[in-house]
């Protein structure tokens, strides 16, 4: 696949960068590591597609039925819906991301247990899910209620948190493009998630990759399902408006 330009939309930015200003952690890489994201026969991340592609297919839970049952065709029905995530449930009056959503299809309609966050079976399907979004632009829930979750994704993204007393804005937005030691600085724009990290050796949410970033300043890092991780989310795909998606994408 070659890595077309989207044109960015007309949005309103959160964030201190303009349209034609922002970069994906896509253009912070090596070329070798670009092609791996590139070429579909050398991305490691298609085989979590693959074996989404499987689970789409299969029966689960006391209803007996698949992912396939209700939506058909991935690749026709979930066209650009990673793209609009995180999204306001209204039954559930919360937002989910894409991996909350695929558990809330589990429970309410396959009546089967939820899967853990970094299940292998969860990222797989939402690996499969983001690829029929990828070239797409990001386009956020309009949904009058995600303002409030936006506004506390920013609050926490400019809050200084850990022993280091540092926040996500002094490193993705101060010093982007810069480097932590040898390892890049990218701008925090979410549009490869799943991804498949050299350093992992495997698939990992952005949940993952927001934990680490927790750890690396010395703080606590939430549990794993944590509403912050999900607002922190529905800002950055704000800033992130009009960018193409990119899942499965590759990061050193």
């Amino acid at each position: 696949m070659k890595r077309g330009g989207v044109a960015a939309l007309a949005v309103l930015l959160t964030g201190p960068a303009q349209a034609d200003e922002r970069r994906s952690g896509f253009d912070y890489m090596g070329p070798e590591t670009q092609l791996m994201q590139t070429d579909d026969m050398a991305n490691p991340g298609m085989l979590a597609v693959q074996a989404g592609m499987r689970l789409w297919q299969e029966t689960a839970g006391d209803a007996e039925r698949s992912c396939e049952s209700c939506h058909g065709d991935a690749e026709k029905s979930m066209r650009g819906v990673a793209a609009r995530y995180p999204a306001y449930d209204a039954t559930a009056q919360s937002a989910v991301d894409v991996a909350g959503r695929v558990n809330l299809c589990r429970t309410r309609h396959q009546g089967a247990e939820p899967l853990p966050q970094e299940d292998a079976d969860l990222l797989a399907l939402v690996s499969l899910i983001g690829l029929q979004s990828r070239g797409l632009p990001v386009m956020p829930d309009p949904d009058p209620q995600m303002s409030q979750w936006r506004s506390r994704g920013a609050d926490l993204f400019d809050r200084r948190m850990g022993q280091l007393n540092l926040s996500c804005a002094q490193c993705h937005d101060d010093n982007a493009g810069g480097h932590l030691g040898s390892a890049p600085i990218p701008q925090a724009h979410p549009t490869g998630y799943p991804i498949y990290r050299l350093e992992w050796q495997e698939m990992g949410s952005l949940q993952r990759r927001l934990r680490g970033c927790l750890s690396g300043v010395r703080s606590d890092p939430w549990p794993y399902g944590s509403d912050a991780y999900v607002a922190i989310e529905a800002y950055l795909m704000q800033r992130a408006a009009g960018m193409p998606m990119e899942t499965p994408a590759v990061r050193p």
